[in-house]
């Protein structure tokens, strides 16, 4: 085993026969499961190599092979090709059942064998796939084999901040498995294969589309406060309405989240049950008593202020150490009196999207960039410091300024979006999309957004967040750092978003990545001195340009993340640069600022 310099007080606490033992789909609860995290074999080869003859190195799954947790903490390279194996046995009764293999994410491209078949493939790095075993399972002892090539940053795939030598913003990779492995037992008749919940808040109404392998009747009830408040009676595979009498709206402030039991039938008898929730309100753009556009949460204007949440951990990478860890970060920004969370350039884990919607914070979620920074170095600091021209990004020379010019790549975004969206969408606290962060891999910004809101007219879109905007989306949406913040655009009729600022930072020794280096925007010597900044900044530039149509704002960062050294805690978690109870109060008073501003 190697070791980091520093590690999160969860690290020690890790259960390595059974880590992250949670259930990872809360939004599809089934009773039959068993998790398949713990200690793998594993093995690299050449990238064009068959299946290894045998397997003599350990691996503890889920965590990357780049993380310390893992035991490994050993790069994959783009010519290597990474193999997992491991047998498991089932209980009695499933072999009279149909059996599931789901990954939750595994990063980029693998194959799936089991007993020496190959099941199926997959590509993409941060949504979850299964496949169905029932067919080659055998009596006893069964064995798995996953292969997995990850060229990281040398190809064109979606990597958002994962690159092969980390530096500055920019992280070390994640290969391989990531979040949890799990197999799940069902009817093998038929069985629910997905669930869509769209709550219409204007009708009193839930939409509830239940997909199964064939159509049949099934029962949705409904329960608020472990009451039932409504069954109806439908088929699969076709959408159907419930009223929700009185219906309570989920909010920051009231995170109310209703219970639904789905049953299918074949003919009389329960086949099949899953439990899962959702939340109803509404998220929209109007014109405002004050004359700006305005994000109204269920018919009221609400002013969005939170930080960058980018998701890592110095010994276990993208993936959290335990739940206790994820549910720190929630806990802490929501104790801040922050309302909002903007997910950068990551999926998380389905049981992250499960807390923010149990404990109240909107959540900006972006798309996983691939491609490149359309911008030069140079380009890149004057924009952060002065803001970002229009460029189009639809020509043969942006895609390749964007590192898009292959048709595949934009093919294979555009494919992973949707995905993501639909394997997001049953989260009410999800209410705003980001497409394009910067100018990472920017390409047809204004047909994506299109395509985007045709796809989920339920939520607000920020098409190009921070630099080359195309004039669409909701947002009129800026980064800025060191210099002073600046008033909107007087003639841009969208909500002004200040999607990144802040960046302040405080240098704590001990609590380092790497001590000989650090990446900052602006850097102050002693908490107080931080803590009176950050005052300042709050108070003498953010709370000025509400009445001048801000928004919405995402404070740079809530943690360290490896060298970069501008979060509210450190990487370790350990250190917290700027006391709750006074970022608390200053959200109060920005709150307050805007509700004085939309009631004169």
């Amino acid at each position: 085993m190697k070791y980091n310099k520093i590690s999160t007080p969860w690290k020690e606490s890790v259960d390595t026969s059974l880590p992250l033992p949670e259930y990872p789909r809360p939004q599809m609860v089934r009773q039959e499961w068993i998790s398949l995290n713990g200690i793998w074999t594993y093995s690299i080869t050449s990238k064009d190599s068959k299946i290894p003859e045998c397997f003599t190195e350990d691996i503890l799954v889920p965590f990357a092979p780049e993380t310390e947790l893992s035991g490994v903490m050993r790069a994959l390279k783009p010519d290597e090709r990474l193999w997992y194996q491991r047998t498991f046995s089932l209980p009695e009764d499933w072999y009279s059942k149909r059996v599931v293999l789901h990954f939750e994410a595994v990063d980029w491209q693998c194959a799936c064998f089991v007993n020496g078949q190959l099941l199926g493939e997959h590509t993409g790095g941060y949504i979850s796939f299964s496949f169905d075993l029932t067919e080659v399972l055998q009596k006893g002892e069964n064995e798995i084999v996953l292969s997995v090539w990850d060229p990281t940053d040398s190809h064109w795939q979606q990597v958002g901040k994962q690159v092969l030598n980390p530096d500055k913003i920019y992280y070390t990779a994640t290969s391989g498995i990531w979040q949890t492995v799990w197999l799940e037992a069902v009817a093998i008749e038929n069985h629910i294969l997905d669930l869509k919940l769209t709550p219409d808040p204007a009708s009193k109404c839930l939409e509830v589309a239940v997909k199964s392998r064939v159509a049949e009747e099934c029962n949705i009830i409904v329960f608020a406060e472990g009451q039932e408040i409504q069954t109806v009676k439908g088929l699969t595979n076709q959408p159907v309405r419930l009223s929700i009498p009185n219906p309570r709206l989920w909010s920051p402030e009231d995170p109310f989240l209703y219970d639904v039991a789905v049953q299918l039938f074949d003919k009389e008898l329960l086949i099949d049950e899953v439990k899962s929730y959702f939340g109803i309100r509404s998220v929209s753009i109007r014109k405002s008593l004050s004359g700006h556009r305005r994000i109204y949460i269920n018919d009221s204007p609400c002013f969005l202020h939170g930080p960058l949440d980018q998701g890592y951990w110095p010994e276990s990478g993208m993936t959290p150490p335990c739940e206790e860890a994820l549910l720190f970060d929630l806990r802490k920004i929501k104790e801040m009196g922050f309302n909002m969370v903007r997910k950068h350039v990551k999926v998380e884990t389905r049981r992250w999207y499960y807390h923010a919607d149990r404990l109240g914070l909107v959540v900006v979620q972006d798309m996983i960039n691939g491609g490149k920074n359309m911008a030069g170095d140079l380009e890149t600091s004057l924009i952060i410091a002065l803001g970002g021209p229009h460029k189009r990004d639809n020509t043969p020379k942006a895609y390749l300024k964007a590192g898009r010019e292959i048709v595949e790549s934009r093919k294979d975004f555009e494919r992973e979006l949707l995905e993501m969206m639909d394997h997001l969408h049953n989260h009410p606290s999800l209410m705003v999309w980001v497409p394009f962060n910067e100018s990472w891999g920017q390409f047809d910004s204004k047909r994506i957004a299109k395509l985007m809101r045709e796809h989920d007219p339920t939520r607000l879109i920020d098409h190009a967040s921070g630099w080359y905007d195309q004039g669409v989306g909701d947002f009129r949406s800026r980064h800025r750092y060191v210099l002073k913040l600046k008033k909107p655009p007087s003639k841009d009729k969208r909500v002004y978003f200040l999607s990144e600022y802040g960046g302040y930072s405080l240098i704590c020794k001990n609590h380092l990545w790497d001590p000989d280096r650090d990446f900052k925007y602006k850097t102050y010597k002693s908490r107080e001195q931080l803590e009176q900044a950050y005052r300042n900044l709050i108070r003498k530039q953010v709370i000025p340009l509400i009445p001048k149509g801000l928004g919405a704002a995402i404070y740079t960062q809530l943690s360290d993340v490896e060298i970069e050294c501008n979060g509210l805690f450190t990487y370790d978690r350990k250190i917290q640069k700027i006391d709750s109870d006074l970022v608390h109060s200053l959200n109060e008073e920005l709150y307050a600022a805007f509700i004085k501003v939309e009631t004169q």
